[in-house]
This record gives structure tokens, C-alpha cells and sequence, in this order.
């Protein structure tokens, strides 16, 4: 005697061999973005670029011309190349300007005391505070 074991699909998954894409039948058509698509072309619909009763993409969010467009002008190999360049040519302006930029035009003053009264330091006369009275210290009573 041999036991057989015959398993019979859900309904779901009867579903989804019927409709691998979960979309009821309707015909996906291949991901082409419109950017990529003949601006001059006798489309029906001028700014979408796409023809009465063409099916649309399930991603046409991402696929349709509102989407952001691919930028193509340049390769990222290039683009890091023309970065490199500037960046280069920034740092060796500014090489060339630190070279001959001037020295400062005066030399600095010196003085005795090094300004130690006037700044402030030990011989200087302290700032009053309106609570206390006036009171020198070097007076002689």
C-alpha cells in the first residue's frame, strides 16, 4: 500500500499563478522612461509622450516625464575629473595670491611699558563702583 499526498492550491495562490503581477490582467507594458522617448514624435499626448489607449506603466510616478530627469551629460568619472580640476585650480589661485599678497604695511609699535598702565594692568587707576566711595591708595593721611 502507497500513501499519496496530493495537495490542491488555495484560491489565493490559484490567483497568483493566474496573475503573476497582481494586477488584475492589466497589460504591463517594459519600463522605458518617457525622457528617453522621441520629443519629436506624432504622439497624441505631446508632454507625456505616449499614445491614445497605450497601456502605462505601474511605475509610471517614476517612469512618466513629472518624474526627475536622468541626468546623462556626464559620467561620473568625468564629473570627478572636472571637480578635481576646480578644486585644483582654487587652491593654486590661492597659492598664487598668498605668494605676492603684500606684507603688512607698517611695522608695529613698541612701547617703554608695553601700554601696561593704559590697558588696564598694575598702575592703573581702578573704575569706580557707585556704592563705594572714592578712595585713593596712594594717599598720605
Amino acid at each position: 500500500m502507497s500513501l499519496t499526498q496530493i495537495r490542491t492550491l488555495t484560491q489565493a495562490e490559484q490567483a497568483d499563478v493566474d496573475d503573476p503581477g497582481m494586477n488584475g490582467g492589466y497589460p504591463n507594458p517594459p519600463p522605458e522612461k518617457r525622457q528617453f522617448r522621441d520629443p519629436y514624435g506624432d504622439w497624441w499626448d505631446k508632454q507625456e509622450r505616449r499614445n491614445f489607449g497605450e497601456p502605462v506603466h505601474e511605475d509610471h510616478d517614476i517612469l512618466g516625464m513629472m518624474s526627475p530627469h536622468e541626468y546623462t551629460h556626464f559620467t561620473a568619472q568625468k564629473g570627478f575629473v572636472l571637480l578635481g580640476c576646480f578644486i585644483g585650480t582654487v587652491l593654486g589661485l590661492c597659492g598664487v595670491v598668498s605668494l605676492y599678497y603684500p606684507d603688512r604695511p607698517a611695522v608695529e609699535r613698541t612701547f617703554e611699558d608695553g601700554l601696561d598702565r593704559e590697558l588696564g594692568g598694575k598702575g592703573a587707576l581702578l573704575a569706580q563702583v557707585h556704592e563705594e566711595p572714592i578712595v585713593e591708595e596712594n594717599s598720605n593721611r
